[in-house]
């Protein structure tokens, strides 16, 4: 399946060189030229084609288990925390200060 993934991007980037329809004026739906319309098209393909190899050909050795994504997930969680817990100090620090004077 991974070949055959790896023959559709081949395709994908032959078929993006789309010199025959630079002078073509015609229009699809009777308002979009017809090279945008393609491009629309092999942009579609292209979405399919990743979704392809995502389901089919996504090494195995990547995948994460439920474990370590959560330990991610709230290793983000306290780093934001004490993120916020820096900020709220140095809001306060500054927050009785209305004669210009700063904290050294």
């Amino acid at each position: 399946m991974r070949n055959i993934i790896w023959l559709l991007v081949l395709l994908l980037v032959i078929l993006h060189q789309d010199n025959w329809l630079w002078g073509d004026t015609r229009l699809v739906f009777g308002f979009i030229p017809i090279s945008l319309f393609y491009h629309m098209c092999i942009s579609l393909a292209a979405g399919v084609t990743w979704y392809l190899a995502t389901v089919f050909a996504w090494p195995d050795n990547l995948e994460w288990s439920e474990a370590g994504s959560a330990e991610a997930g709230s290793a983000k969680a306290d780093s934001a925390k004490a993120g916020s817990a820096k900020a709220d100090q140095a809001s306060a620090g500054t927050a009785g200060h209305h004669d210009g004077r700063t904290d050294s």
